[in-house]
This record gives structure tokens, C-alpha cells and sequence, in this order.
């Protein structure tokens, strides 16, 4: 079964942002003259008709109303921040059944559409999570040294070597069975890999991490060389 349905996050506080999201939530914080939750959007543009939810927590009226009239569910999460796994949980029943995708909303991409190279390469037969990952000299603004390695057949297990990128297919079933309120999808993470069911996917392309003004110049730059196809 392919997914129907894709979350956004977009309730972070982005504390790093500084001054740009002081006064705004920070999916408004504009790359290339247009809020980066609206570059988010378009990457879903391809694969509708899909059920788009967003997740809502810092300034979440100001995002509410950027989002007003178009084809986007919103989950509110204004009185407490749930993580991406808490998120997602919550989000479940705006979603519906089955395997979604998930895209954070804070990154800027050129390339093949990430969301497309994820639902070509998804398996439910061996996968319960498909990550889309990136070469670390791919992932700009990143400072570390990878989340996961990848073997010949595509499973992950943890350690330095393909950056994460934010994007995935993955079966929230099991987010159930965690006892924490908040708590990130790494949790999921840990209990599908135990199963031998967690795979990755490079994607072929760039990527650039916008967590710090700096970031910005960095996307920009990116997008003019290169753009999503």
C-alpha cells in the first residue's frame, strides 16, 4: 500500500532562527522569497491528491491563517510541543490508515522531488520505514557526521556515515505502544529496525538544513543552481 497522506512538522520553536522567529512561527521565514512551509507543500504537489496536515505549536495562529483555504488539515499542538513522534501519534486520525509520509518543513531542496524517490523505492512487503537519506557533502549546513549506515540491501542501523534528511514512508502503528507524550520518532526508529524492517534511500540530489540565518544565503544559492525536478 502507498501512502495516501504526508505530515508536515512545522510546530518546532526554532529557537536558532534568533530574531526571525521571534515574532513568527518559523515555516514563515522566507528562502528565495516565498515561506518554507509553502516550499514544503509544493514538493506534495506531484503526488495529489493527498491528505496534507500540518502540525501547529509557536505563533501557530500566524501559520493557521497563512494556510487558510487551501487543502491542508491542521494539527494543534498549542498547548504542548509532542515531538515528531508525539506529533505524528496525534496526527493519526487526520491522516488515516496506513503508511504516510513525513517531511520536515525547515529544509530546501534541489534534485528529483524527494517524496517521488520515496514512494518508487517503498516496499511494504520488507519495510516499515523508508528513510530518504543524503551523501554528507549533499546536506549543507549539517555539522555532523551521519545518522546511519546502509547495507547492500538497503536496511539502516546506526552510525556515522548518510545524513537523514527529514523525509520518509513509515507505518505509525507502532507509535501506540510508547508511554511518553512527547518523544521523537526515533523511538519508532529503534523498535523497526529491531525487526529488521527500517531501509533508507539516497536521494540524488541537495539538500540544505535551514535551521540558522545563516542557512538562508546557503539555500538560496543552492536554488539557483539547481532546482527540484
Amino acid at each position: 500500500m502507498s501512502p495516501n497522506a504526508v505530515m508536515i512538522f512545522a510546530a518546532g520553536l526554532g529557537k536558532r532562527m534568533g530574531a526571525l522567529t521571534a515574532q513568527r512561527p518559523k515555516p514563515l521565514v522566507e528562502v528565495a522569497g516565498k515561506p518554507l512551509i509553502d516550499h514544503a507543500l509544493e514538493l506534495t504537489e506531484p503526488l495529489m491528491p493527498l491528505t496534507r496536515v500540518v502540525n501547529l505549536h509557536h505563533r501557530g495562529e500566524m501559520l493557521r491563517d497563512h494556510l487558510a483555504g487551501r487543502d491542508v488539515v491542521l494539527s494543534d499542538e498549542t498547548d504542548h510541543l509532542l515531538e515528531t513522534g508525539g506529533g505524528l501519534r496525534k496526527a493519526r486520525p487526520l491522516l488515516g490508515p496506513g503508511p504516510v509520509f513525513t517531511l520536515n518543513s525547515d529544509a530546501i531542496w534541489s534534485g528529483p522531488n524527494p517524496l517521488s524517490t520515496l514512494k518508487r523505492a517503498w516496499d511494504p512487503s520488507r519495510m516499515e520505514a523508508l528513510l530518504l537519506l543524503l551523501h554528507r557533502e549533499d546536506a549543507l549546513a549539517h555539522n555532523g557526521q551521519g545518522d546511519f549506515l546502509l547495507d547492500a540491501e538497503g536496511r539502516l542501523s546506526r552510525g556515522p556515515g548518510y545524513v537523514y534528511s527529514g523525509a520518509q514512508i513509515v507505518v505509525p502503528d507502532g507509535l501506540d505502544a510508547i508511554p511518553e507524550q512527547a518523544f521523537s520518532l526515533n523511538l519508532l526508529w529503534n523498535d523497526i529496525a529491531a525487526r529488521g524492517r527500517l531501509y533508507g534511500v539516497v536521494h540524488d540530489g541537495r539538500w540544505c538544513d535551514v535551521g540558522r540565518p545563516d542557512c538562508i544565503p546557503l539555500a538560496e544559492t543552492m536554488l539557483r543552481d539547481d532546482h527540484v525536478l
